[in-house]
């Protein structure tokens, strides 16, 4: 098993935003990845995307790619490594009040294991995921099943 890179690492994007909350707009930039630049603006955030992306979006890509990465790494390490992980994450924001939850939906083909173990390794992961713990002072929830 490969080990793990124990050096820290920073990441960045940048947003560049014109006028106020509810008539301007921005772009956030992906400047670690340089994977592009995407629009946001408040009624991309409150009310329909209309092809913009917006902070809660944001959280879910890194949400479900944290944590399918702390599950991966969970199952090889007990000796089940997955031969797939299917994660979403829904992030829900409330105008006026903020986000006030996420679900995690996983599958997994997990072979060798049977449902019991993986929800409580997919448990385990939601804990201890680094995106998890940094958004501690949400409800975090999750649905896990095998395939």
């Amino acid at each position: 098993m490969q080990e793990v890179t124990t050096v820290a690492t920073t990441r960045t994007a940048h947003t560049v935003w014109d006028g106020s909350l509810f008539e301007g707009s921005g772009v956030v930039t992906f400047d670690s990845s340089g994977i592009g630049e995407h629009p946001v603006s408040w009624p991309a955030r409150a009310e329909e995307p209309n092809g913009k992306t917006s902070p809660e979006e944001l959280i879910a890509a890194a949400h479900s790619s944290c944590f399918s990465m702390a599950l991966s790494n969970g199952l090889a390490k007990a000796g089940t490594p997955p031969t797939r992980l299917n994660t979403r994450a829904d992030v829900t924001f409330q105008p006026g009040t903020g986000i006030t939850g996420i679900h995690i939906t996983v599958e997994g083909q997990v072979p060798g294991m049977d449902e019991a173990d993986f929800v409580k390794a997919a448990e385990d992961a939601k804990a201890n995921c680094p995106v998890s713990q940094a958004l501690s002072g949400t409800t975090i929830t999750l649905t896990a099943s095998l395939a």
